[in-house]
């Protein structure tokens, strides 16, 4: 069961020993592939990801660690579709925060119409912003070969982009997989790796991303085996609150993950209605106005030491009507008041 590797269960000189090691928990390339699949799970996920058997901090500790938590405006908030990617960049600085998650089809366009990237890195410099994370589409999990292939050298373009901004990490949903019958998680792994390859080559992070509605890697379950399975050092997952309810998880086994193994979580919230089979990304509300457990999810990240970014995701059309500089500002300071609320329970 996943809920073997639950740290409360282990003994108190082994929580100790754990968190004065986490930080150099590194993954294996010991264990075959092929022998990952007749693991138990918890097993295989322990070994691929570098999990060792605790990861429960202490008060202090965590405490400790939200002071490195960073705060990012996903620019699909403030329909970032329509805002130009420079005021995008203007939007978040002003409104407060350290980092912002772009589109980069909303860099792409800056391109085409004579922009230069070097000059938008040094934007992002003088703002005062961190380039988080990323959002592109590259196929690079899908069965076809051909397909997969070009879906891995648009991914190595991504990632190029991404490093010319200044950034070192790029999501990689299941592009290209979300309405095929399920996939081998094996040969997922393997296609893992080959991107983990290609990031590694480049110099940014591919962050496997839990997509809820897909056929694929909709579990978290799904993602940690994938990641396991990869056998890479560069492994690493995104989770997305909206995205773990709409695929089905009940959020008891986010603290699985260690902290050098995301460094990014997508914060949303989600309404109680419509329900789970019908809700979509347009329903997604700003973090403590729908009824997602958030305290729950978010103790969980930081007994596992999570201390990194928050980037604030949103499809809501109602929030596009309004001002993007006052959408980021208040989706801003929600965030932080889940975040504070949950550091006080």
């Amino acid at each position: 069961m996943l809920c073997s590797l639950e740290p409360q269960s282990l003994p108190k000189q082994k929580a100790r020993l754990m968190n004065s090691n986490l930080s150099q928990a590194q993954p294996t390339d010991r264990v075959n592939r092929r022998d990952a699949v007749t693991m138990p799970l918890a097993t295989a996920l322990a070994v691929g990801l570098g999990l060792n058997q605790t990861t429960q901090a202490s008060f202090s500790e965590r405490n400790e660690m939200t002071d490195s938590i960073r705060y990012c405006l996903n620019t699909s908030t403030i329909n970032g579709g329509v805002v130009p990617v420079r005021q995008q960049l203007k939007i978040a600085s002003q409104a407060g925060y350290q980092a912002i998650e772009l589109w980069l089809r909303d860099v792409e366009k800056f391109v085409s119409e004579g922009g230069k990237l070097d000059d938008l890195r040094k934007e992002l410099s003088d703002l005062g912003l961190g380039l988080d994370s990323a959002i592109a589409f590259g196929k690079w999990i899908v069965d076809n070969d051909d397909e997969r292939k070009a879906g891995l050298e648009q991914c190595r373009r991504d990632m190029e982009m991404v490093k010319t901004l200044g950034g070192s990490r790029i999501a990689a949903p299941p592009v290209g997989a979300t309405n095929l019958p399920k996939l081998d998680l094996i040969k997922a792994g393997e296609r893992y790796r080959a991107l983990c390859e290609v990031g590694n080559k480049v110099g940014v992070l591919p962050q496997l991303e839990l997509w809820g509605f897909s056929q694929n890697l909709a579990t978290l379950a799904e993602v940690l085996y994938v990641a396991a399975a990869a056998n890479h050092s560069d492994a690493c997952l995104l989770l997305d609150v909206y995205h773990l309810y709409k695929g089905g998880n009940d959020f008891n086994n986010v603290g699985l993950i260690p902290a050098s193994k995301m460094t990014c979580l997508h914060m949303n919230d989600y309404p109680a209605t419509p329900a789970r089979a019908e809700i979509a990304d347009k329903d997604r509300v700003y973090p403590g106005d729908g009824v997602a457990p958030m305290t729950q999810i978010l103790q969980s990240l930081f007994k596992a030491g999570f201390k990194g970014t928050f980037s604030l995701e949103l499809f809501n059309r109602t929030y596009w009507e309004q001002p993007p500089e006052q959408v980021a500002k208040v989706g801003l300071e929600k965030m932080k008041q889940v975040v504070e609320k949950a550091l006080k329970a």
